[in-house]
């Protein structure tokens, strides 16, 4: 799959069938309407395509919001790409482009420079400046241009409609299970090994401090997780403490994954690790002595629950 950061040098070699948004997470409602992109597109002959933007519209609209990623732009090319999509083009969102005229947008990035000949929508898609026009719209310029406008309802888990919102909270809340079950995949942080303390090593759980690569991504709810972590092509199980390390008086919040049955120095190395459940709170134990005895429990119930799980 290509990735394009400069849409204006976007040049394709045939039509394009094209769906539009940020697609943060590419949950099971994307999904659908990427599923019905490939198979849409392969019907037409043409390229299966993404319009996306970076950063978050949000972001710019509303300058004051802290809007956190489920995923950020490089993982959802990952997830993407896995589904058939062949090009993902990231738009620059900036004030002046969201203050477009409908009108223009279809024409200048639909026609012009996607050449267009099918978009494919979710069911509440609107475009164009203060997302003024919606599907009817779309329609009328399709019938201008020579597009075929498709839109897809919503998708629903136990009757409750799916959305990035709703996985941001579960996420939040440190409810990953929840987040994976509307996802349709896990939950992951993904970054880059770094030195910490060492303390771990000290009580025979040598742990992987992770080092976030985006200021806007979501990070779960403090507390020891199962994990699975995807280190040199290959995943093992293991367990991860987000928070504070209150037991050593720690004052900065971080990642830190132990891998179990692994012995290898990963420092610099890029990790993804995904959740599969939160096991316990953080908590503040009377000495070293005491949080190792817990966190051998914790293993041994990581052990027990997950280790049948596919790799």
């Amino acid at each position: 799959m290509s990735i394009l950061r400069h849409s204006a040098t976007f040049s394709p070699k045939t039509q394009t069938t094209v769906t539009v948004g940020t697609f943060d997470g590419v949950h099971l409602g994307h999904q659908k309407i990427i599923k019905q992109l490939v198979a849409s597109a392969k019907k037409n002959g043409s390229a299966p395509t993404l319009l996306t933007f970076d950063p978050h519209p949000r972001k710019v609209v509303q300058p004051n919001a802290f809007v956190e990623l489920i995923q950020t732009i490089e993982e959802r090319a990952e997830t993407l790409a896995s589904l058939g999509l062949e090009h993902m083009v990231v738009h620059p969102f900036t004030k002046a482009f969201s203050q477009l005229s409908a009108a223009d947008y279809v024409k200048d990035f639909l026609v012009d420079m996607l050449n267009i000949d099918q978009i494919i929508i979710g069911y509440n898609h609107r475009f164009g400046k203060n997302r003024m026009a919606s599907v009817e719209e779309l329609q009328h310029y399709g019938a201008i241009y020579g597009f075929e406008v498709t839109q897809i309802n919503a998708e629903e888990l136990d009757n409750i409609s799916i959305s990035s919102t709703k996985i941001r909270t579960a996420i939040a809340m440190g409810d990953v299970v929840t987040a994976h079950a509307f996802l349709g995949h896990p939950f992951t942080l993904s970054g880059t090994v770094i030195k910490g303390k060492q303390r771990g090593r000290t009580m025979g759980f040598p742990t992987a401090n992770i080092a976030i690569n985006h200021p806007d991504k979501i990070i779960p709810k403090n507390g020891v997780y199962a994990v699975r972590v995807r280190l040199q092509q290959k995943d093992h199980l293991g367990m991860m403490n987000i928070g504070l390390n209150p037991t050593v008086n720690g004052e900065d919040r971080s990642i830190e994954v132990h891998i179990f049955n692994w012995a290898e120095n990963v420092y610099d190395q890029y990790i993804q690790v995904s959740l599969i459940d939160r096991i316990r709170d953080e908590l503040k134990f009377d000495s070293l002595t005491a949080l190792q005895k817990q966190l051998e429990k914790d293993k041994q119930v990581i052990l027990t629950a997950y280790n049948t799980l596919p790799l």
